[in-house]
């Protein structure tokens, strides 16, 4: 089986948020795995409220969640988000996750997900005809022993959907997985002409099947690696010609922009 990535990419201050909850990846079945990133699932049983912050993917969420153990489970899809993502946990709870792999979400909804972006929208309104979700809430009450259980259930709910990508939707994925390991491409135009492509169908295909253009999801991958490298002995300058910032104040405005401080305050934050 295919292993989900380990990477803490876009979670901002990762140890704090493995301090307070019990986070997990598993992955998919391997009939999904060219279309699911992997399913994440958290649970927390806290004394006090907790916000965690998330520069996200550009990947669509299937969410499921009880936000407290008194609170009924909600069901919602998430689309890509552009902004800083915030969320304030409480008491005990837990979510079970699905991140699709960017651009292959049509393959399950049968639409675009742009109309989604910056969104969240229930679960029933996206994807209507998705099994019932009572045996991913059974196997959620049970986190110890339930992963498994609970990993098999979204296996069956979504290849009950009959999944099935386009020609466009499979080079879609293709670029953004080469954005996403490739420090070289920094250029839309470039990223174009590798694949063939006018600029213009480029952004349309992007726009139809990822839910953001493709400069956007250069930057993004960009912004998640300075991020993720303020975790240790840092220089900015070189760190930013590395990534194919113009400088280093480009990079430290990027950075300030995406999670609310300066790059060398998130680093002195989370070294204490």
């Amino acid at each position: 089986m295919r292993q989900p990535r380990r990477d803490t990419r876009g979670i901002v201050d990762p140890a704090e948020l493995l301090r307070r909850v019990r986070f997990r990846r598993v992955a998919p079945t391997a009939a999904l795995a060219g279309l699911v990133e992997h399913y994440w699932f958290i649970d927390w049983d806290l004394d006090e409220p907790y916000e965690q912050h998330v520069v996200g993917h550009p990947s669509v969420n299937l969410v499921v969640m009880r936000a407290t153990a008194d609170e009924a489970v909600t069901a919602e899809v998430s689309g890509v988000s552009r902004s800083l993502f915030s969320i304030k946990l409480a008491d005990r709870g837990w979510v079970r996750g699905v991140q699709f792999r960017p651009g292959a979400f049509p393959a399950f909804s049968g639409a675009s997900p742009a109309p989604l972006t910056d969104r969240r929208v229930p679960l029933a309104r996206v994807l209507p005809s998705i099994g019932p979700l009572d045996a991913l809430v059974e196997a959620a009450a049970e986190p110890d022993a339930g992963d498994r259980a609970a990993a098999a259930v979204l296996d069956g709910l979504l290849l009950g959907l009959c999944p099935e990508p386009d020609a466009a939707a499979r080079l879609a994925m293709e670029l953004v997985d080469r954005v996403r390991h490739d420090r070289g491409v920094r250029r839309v135009d470039d990223l174009a002409h590798g694949a063939g492509l006018s600029t213009r169908s480029l952004q349309r295909m992007f726009t139809e099947h990822v839910g953001v253009g493709p400069k956007w999801v250069i930057l993004r991958y960009r912004l998640h690696e300075a991020i993720e490298r303020a975790a240790g002995d840092v220089d900015w300058a070189q760190v930013a010609a590395e990534l194919g910032y113009s400088d280093q104040a480009h990079l430290v405005r990027e950075v300030t922009a995406a999670i609310g401080v300066s790059p060398a305050a998130y680093a002195a934050a989370i070294s204490r």
